[in-house]
């Protein structure tokens, strides 16, 4: 049950930033949900091979190559996913930075109404 409301959670931040960012295109919230569940299945496999690859970069620039590592994570789910589009890589940086964000504050609600 967990995993669903942090999916949920995930798909209202991918609508949030949607309408933020120009950038980047949601076709509705079935979309935001596929790319939620897509973008968790990006970070648990792909991400971690691509971080295990670029670790001298990844040093060599004190940890901020994982934000171009997040970014095309995100390029990743928009090449697979009809209706979500990012149009090129710096709205997809964007994109993922303003998501880590919505994702943290949203947790930390849920958390607080839990309580």
């Amino acid at each position: 049950m967990n995993i669903l409301i942090k999916i949920f959670l995930s798909a209202i931040a991918v609508i949030i930033a949607s309408y933020l960012l120009p950038g980047v295109v949601v076709d509705g919230f079935i979309t935001a949900i596929i790319v939620a569940v897509l973008l968790a299945l990006l970070n648990s496999s792909v991400k971690p091979l691509l971080i295990i690859l670029t670790i001298p970069l990844t040093v060599f620039t004190l940890g901020l190559f994982l934000l171009v590592i997040n970014a095309l994570i995100i390029l990743m789910a928009d090449a697979i996913v009809p209706g979500f589009e990012v149009h090129n890589f710096w709205w997809a940086l964007i994109f993922s930075l303003l998501i880590s964000l919505i994702n943290t504050l949203l947790t930390d609600l849920s958390k607080d109404r839990q309580k």
